[in-house]
């Protein structure tokens, strides 16, 4: 037994048509509406964010600030993982400071594994003097920028093509009522011998 198929044809809707009714025309346009909005407003959307990761990136590495600390222990050696069998070269030891105020300050940082008590390390502090991670490279800053970026414009894209097809759903529904009441009038008529 061969299936029935039926075709596709682009653009229906705009074309004229004895078939064609109101709820089409409308249901065309809110779908050519959510598709412009989605693609000005996500591409709109992803820039405002990035520019405001931007900001924040940039705001972060410019707050930290490097420090020369001294060692106060020795730091053991590197680490093995025990299940990997990686070697990880760098602990966590106590090293001590002097802020910009003058402050003598103690806390623990990451230092290469078997650095000695007196070494000089390399340190970076927050504005409020303690101790921070080291800033971001521009490589992972560009990435999070570009993520955030992305992320935002497809999510607020998204959000839009949902609302268009809900839109969209809500006006089949009433067409499809809309041909209900009307068969209701007219199916009966098919019935009818003419003679």
């Amino acid at each position: 037994m061969r299936k029935e198929g039926h075709t596709k044809v682009r653009g229906w809707r705009w074309r004229r048509n004895p078939l064609r009714r109101h709820s089409d025309v409308v249901e065309a346009r809110i779908v050519l509406a959510a598709w412009a909005a989605a693609i000005v407003g996500g591409a709109v959307g992803g820039a405002v964010v990035a520019q405001a990761v931007a900001g924040a990136v940039e705001h972060d590495r410019m707050g930290r600030r490097p420090v020369s600390a001294v060692m106060v222990s020795d730091a053991p050696s590197g680490t093995r993982d025990v299940t990997t069998g990686v070697k990880y070269d760098h602990v966590t030891a106590k090293v001590r400071w002097t802020d910009s105020h003058g402050v003598l300050r103690t806390d623990q940082t990451t230092v290469k594994g078997g650095s000695t008590a007196g070494a000089t390390v390399a340190a970076w502090t927050d504005g409020r003097g303690h101790l921070v991670s080291g800033p971001i490279g521009s490589a992972e800053a560009a990435a999070r920028v570009g993520l955030a970026g992305a992320g935002a414009g497809l999510t607020g894209g998204l959000l839009v093509l949902t609302g268009g097809l809900m839109v969209r759903l809500r006006i089949e529904r009433r067409a499809t009522e809309q041909w209900g009441i009307e068969w209701d009038q007219v199916g009966p008529q098919w019935g009818r011998k003419t003679s």
